[in-house]
């Protein structure tokens, strides 16, 4: 009698994007269109300011604090479009021409790392499609 053993691949369960995403994340990178404009720790940075941006997305009821480079700080809340858009909205006081909302394409996620991509253009950086890779912590 021969036996014959099957290994079977535990994948782990990869949790949903609603949880994945809810951390407070900092800025590593930045690039305005296709230009880098900040990297952490680099001597060279166009926009240092970026130093000082975060995206906390921890708050009860999807709350949202949003904090630019030049350290000015939005509350809203924050929703998901699907796995590839995030949203934050009712942001007060609103960012410059916004309307108090602030979209994102979300290029990729994984546990510590998060790139997103502004959908409109910043006004308050030229009207630029800004890129930012995030981190946590």
């Amino acid at each position: 009698m021969s036996l014959i053993f099957f290994s079977a691949g535990c994948k782990k369960k990869v949790k949903p994007l609603s949880e994945r995403i809810a951390k407070a994340w900092t800025a590593e990178a930045v690039k305005h269109n296709t230009t880098s404009v900040y990297v952490r720790g680099g001597s060279g940075n166009s926009v240092p300011g970026y130093s000082n941006f975060r995206l906390n997305l921890t708050g009860a009821s999807n709350g949202a604090v949003y904090t630019e480079w030049d350290n000015k700080t939005f509350a809203g809340t924050w929703e998901l479009q699907g796995d590839s858009k995030l949203i934050l909205k009712g942001l007060n006081p609103e960012p410059s021409g916004t309307g108090g909302t602030v979209e994102f394409n979300i290029i990729s996620i994984d546990d510590s790392k998060l790139v997103i991509k502004n959908v409109n253009p910043s006004k308050k950086t030229g009207d630029t499609i800004n890129e930012y890779t995030l981190t946590n912590p």
